[in-house]
């Protein structure tokens, strides 16, 4: 059947382009910025397709969170192996972070986004909803609106006991058949991920308009390319430590990526993520525990965003940074960073909070970055998506939890079209 599928798609190349999800999600997104350029109106009553298809979405990333995790670990024989992962996998988003967080100060201080920009030309926004949640965030109040972290603990906990219980076959049997709907069901929503691209991407463009891109230009592209510097520079050397291409991966990985740029948000496609993960090797312990916890501790992207929001703000109202607080600056975000997940408007609430408590940037300075905030999202979410599957399979490689066969066969072309086509 494999061999008719392939034989077929050599003699039709038209077949095989309109049965291709890549095809259909990038046509949404160009679709989506056209009529959010010419038709702004109507462009932005289609929001509710974006925001109702990550609403469905969501509804899966618990369930296989809880399930991954849960199967991994009951079928594991070596418990301390999962504390030995868990260790590493905090080790490695404190450090990699840390680096982007560096990276970020680092080019925005040199390229200078911020110097000669004319506030007049920027429409600024209502910041008070940010700096009321900057006063008021709390880690024990992030722990509680986290559910991701709080299914996580409970997770590794059932998964645990069930290791230990000698008639866990009877508990296991029945995950396991839920675990696989489950993922038939999700396999059947990404077909409707085309929609949910073109509503993401056409509110944002009828919402903010192109135009709002030319004053803070410089900002929006000095982001974009520290933030495919790090991907291609730090995240594929980390890769290629283990002999595996970060090109390769991200052709795999395509349309997921391309999802997450026309919604905007990570979360469209992070069970997708883990499923894929799993295919290319990685074993389903590792990837039930180092996906969910990146997702609020290994934010690249929104590191990388954060630091050069602080200096960019910085340098248009002209303040001149010392070299102690640059370092306070650093410290903070380290902290502050990692609460950037689960709370609506995170981002801005910890600008707020970073901007209040080295108390020499007008934390009024959050208005000018609104509006072209929301296209800069993409790249976050881009960067954060990458930078939780290069940490997953780069720990699963040093845990020797990584089977290289299976990721050959997944980085083939042919086979993982077939794998797609069949699924669908």
């Amino acid at each position: 059947m494999a061999y008719s599928y392939l034989y077929l798609n050599q003699m039709n190349p038209l077949k095989k382009i309109i049965t291709n999800l890549t095809f259909w999600v990038l046509l949404a997104i160009i679709a989506g910025i056209l009529l959010g350029h010419f038709e702004p109106e109507t462009a932005i009553k289609m929001k509710i397709l974006g925001t109702k298809f990550i609403d469905v979405i969501k509804q899966f990333i618990l369930p296989i969170i809880f399930l991954t995790i849960t199967l991994g670990i009951s079928g594991m024989n070596d418990l301390k192996k999962v504390g030995k992962v868990g260790g590493k996998a905090i080790i490695y988003f404190e450090v990699v972070t840390t680096f982007a967080l560096i990276a970020g100060i680092v080019v925005a201080h040199f390229i200078q986004p911020g110097s000669n920009v004319n506030t007049d030309l920027i429409k600024g926004g209502d910041i008070s909803d940010y700096t009321k949640g900057a006063s008021t965030f709390s880690w024990i109040k992030f722990l509680q609106d986290n559910t991701t972290i709080q299914v996580l603990i409970i997770s590794i906990i059932l998964g645990i006991l069930l290791s230990k219980f000698k008639q866990k076959d009877k508990i296991i049997q029945p995950m396991q058949f839920i675990s696989k709907y489950i993922f038939k069901a999700l396999h059947i929503v990404m077909l409707f991920a085309p929609i949910g691209a073109f509503g993401g991407m056409a509110f944002t463009i009828g919402k903010y308009g192109l135009a709002t891109l030319i004053p803070l230009g410089k900002l929006m592209i000095t982001v974009y390319i520290t933030m495919a510097v790090f991907i291609f520079a730090v995240l594929g050397y980390i890769l290629r430590y283990y002999q595996i291409s970060i090109f390769k991966f991200l052709n795999y990985i395509k349309e997921e990526l391309l999802i997450v740029l026309g919604t905007s948000s990570s979360e469209a496609a992070l069970p997708s993520l883990m499923e894929k993960l799993e295919k290319m090797g990685c074993a389903k312990p590792v990837v039930g525990l180092v996906v969910p916890a990146g997702y609020s501790f290994n934010l690249d992207g929104t590191t990388i965003y954060l630091s050069m929001a602080v200096i960019f703000l910085s340098q248009v109202f002209n303040v001149q940074l010392s070299l102690e607080q640059m370092l306070t600056i650093i410290g903070i975000l380290m902290i502050t960073s990692k609460g950037a997940a689960g709370v609506t408007g995170s981002g801005f609430i910890v600008l707020a909070s970073t901007l209040t408590a080295i108390e020499v940037i007008p934390v009024e300075g959050l208005a000018l970055l609104l509006g072209v905030d929301k296209f800069m999202s993409e790249a976050r979410a881009i960067t954060n998506f990458i930078g939780n599957g290069v940490a997953t399979i780069f720990l699963a490689n040093h845990e020797k939890a990584f089977d290289r066969n299976k990721m050959e066969i997944a980085f083939s072309k042919e086979v993982h079209e077939y794998d797609f086509s069949e699924k669908n």
